[in-house]
């Protein structure tokens, strides 16, 4: 006998009441904290709160339901509880068939004996357990990939088609979901890009976890041409090989990042001005005054017409460059990319 130290529910679905008492048998003797309830046809069945239940014994054959309408309806109703098929012979080739609809297990009622009952609802609860857990996984990931703001896709590596795209993509390539699921990657990409992205997929094949290859470009459906910062992960979707995308558009941080180097150009261009065009003007004036400082007013040989002369060309010169250097400066507006 199998020690069990946790209570074990389990609903037998059984017209038979012969049967019913062997399955009963069986079970005492693999589980010893045991609750076990039988109902006969499946309406009443129906009536009962699986919640309560570990796993749910069924008889194809009841007086108000049978064959695949049965399992269906059990199925449903056992929501991610495990269903076990007990069935004669003649059953034997639908009891396979159960199996692909659904069920964890089918037992043959002329070979039942404890031991292999017990092994098969041992089974079916971790089974179904693991099952629920790769189901809970797979909806969380469809909430994080269809809630992402940023958009997100998958695509099969062999086809390059696309097999899911999530809100945010939709919106802001443009394309509606049936566009996408009929095109390719290399579909809202330039021609150029097409080989970079078959040999980056090619040259991180074997590396493991995240991948982040760079910017690429991308374009939307009105012909927008934009810088998309790529990151991806393998994944095994619906069976097929396929890559998960994180697609960010960096156009704007571009566009600034662009903007910034021309205005740090400008900003160059003047300090030099700054630094050497304006020091010559400003030195002969500086030269002159001296000069003035320095002759004597009564001198017949200093043209005094002619020195002012010069000083009003270099102050005129120097009047020009400050005007350059101030139609410089207003051009430099970051703001004009918002």
């Amino acid at each position: 006998m199998n020690e069990k130290e946790e209570l074990m529910r389990i609903l037998v679905i059984e017209d038979n009441m012969g049967d019913f008492l062997l399955i009963s048998e069986y079970l005492e003797e693999e589980f010893n904290y045991l609750e076990i309830e039988c109902t006969s046809t499946c309406k009443e069945a129906l009536t009962k709160d699986t919640s309560i239940y570990d796993v749910i014994l069924l008889d194809l054959s009841l007086p108000d339901k049978s064959g695949e309408e049965l399992v269906t309806e059990i199925l449903k109703f056992a929501e991610n509880k495990p269903v076990i098929v007990l069935t004669g012979y003649s059953d034997r080739n639908f009891a396979i068939k159960s199996i692909g609809m659904g069920t964890a297990d089918y037992l043959l009622k002329d070979e039942l004996k404890s031991d292999i009952l017990q092994k098969s609802i041992a089974y079916s609860i971790e089974r179904k357990k693991v099952f629920n857990q790769l189901e809970d996984s797979e909806k969380r990931y469809r909430e994080l990939f269809h809630l992402s703001p940023l958009p997100m896709y998958v695509f099969d590596k062999e086809t390059f088609k696309f097999l899911d795209v999530n809100k945010a993509a939709i919106s802001h390539y443009g394309f509606s979901k049936e566009e996408f699921l009929n095109m390719t990657v290399f579909d809202f990409r330039p021609d150029s890009e097409k080989k970079r992205v078959q040999e980056t997929i090619a040259q991180n094949e074997d590396l493991e976890g995240k991948k982040n290859p760079g910017v690429f470009k991308h374009l939307k459906k009105n012909g927008e041409l934009i810088d998309v910062e790529i990151s991806y992960n393998d994944l095994d979707f619906e069976g097929k090989k396929a890559l998960l995308v994180l697609a960010n558009d960096v156009t704007l941080k571009y566009q600034y990042i662009d903007a910034i180097e021309k205005q740090n150009e400008k900003l160059k261009e003047i300090a030099w001005i700054q630094s050497h065009v304006v020091r010559a003007p400003l030195a002969r004036l500086m030269g002159l005054v001296n000069l003035i400082k320095m002759t004597d007013d009564n001198d017949p040989d200093i043209d005094k017409n002619e020195m002012m002369q010069h000083i009003l060309n270099s102050t005129e010169e120097l009047d020009k460059i400050i005007r350059d250097i101030t139609n410089k400066t207003e051009q430099i507006n970051i703001d004009s990319l918002k």
